[in-house]
């Protein structure tokens, strides 16, 4: 059934493009808005509007926020040598209400999913290296020259080797700002999902931050408050009593 309305209809199908609207809640959606004051539609249209043209994501720890950086990043009351990784802002919000975490956040935008042809370079994981090591990005650098100088001479197209500047990008010594930077961190929670995708994620950031010797951590997984054993899982109960702790 289509509405009469042109325009009412037109506002139906925009409703429906929203993630799990069909199209019966969206009528129902656009029958409210009818029945709205004028204003209040105003502050909708105007909140919608601002959410395009204010929002943006902090270059630090890529949380969604208005300003560049976030408040949490530019905070001079939290501790610098935690960085709390999870996967969608939404997970940063949950973590932050419970007032028992004072560190830094870093958001991936996801986790590591072959199926949906998500993989390790569509996600903000190196961005999380070079956070821990600023010598992360010179060790990039290093290791793309080195490629490209490969594929150059198997093509046999390459030049003359250039002797003098490689060997300094290569070496491994990091500057004395970065050593600075490096002993910030010193430790890294893993706050993904526990499942497939969230092991996966996690094995492979845990793997890729272990030469640079900062701890890996990650949120205990088990019963939950008000929970009963007798409904529990076998794998929830093994994960419990894995993570269990002195009373």
């Amino acid at each position: 059934m289509q509405f009469t309305s042109e325009s009412v209809e037109a506002l139906v199908e925009q409703f429906t493009k929203l993630p799990t609207i069909g199209r019966k809640t969206a009528q129902r959606l656009a029958n409210f808005v009818l029945k709205m004051p004028r204003e209040e539609v105003e502050e909708i249209a105007r909140a919608l509007i601002a959410v395009k043209d204010q929002v943006q994501r902090c270059s630090t720890c890529f949380v969604v926020a208005d300003h560049d950086p976030c408040p949490i990043c530019s905070s001079e009351k939290r501790d610098r040598s935690t960085i709390c990784v999870v996967e969608e802002s939404s997970d940063l919000l949950a973590i932050e209400r419970t007032g028992e975490y004072r560190g830094l956040y870093h958001v991936l935008g996801g986790v590591i999913s072959p199926l949906d042809g998500v993989g390790p370079d569509d996600l903000r994981i190196r961005e999380l290296a070079r956070r821990v090591d600023p010598s992360f990005a010179d060790s990039e650098a290093a290791n793309a020259s080195a490629a490209d100088a490969r594929e150059a001479a198997e093509s046999g197209e390459a030049g003359p080797p250039e002797v003098g500047e490689e060997p300094h990008a290569g070496d491994g010594a990091p500057s004395p700002d970065g050593a600075d930077e490096e002993a910030e961190v010193q430790e890294v929670i893993l706050a993904v999902n526990p499942n497939v995708e969230g092991d996966t994620t996690a094995y492979y950031i845990s793997q890729l931050l272990e030469p640079m010797g900062v701890p890996v951590t990650r949120i205990a997984r088990g019963l939950p408050i008000g929970g009963d054993l007798e409904y529990a899982d076998e794998a929830t109960l093994s994960r419990a009593l894995e993570g269990r702790g002195s009373v």
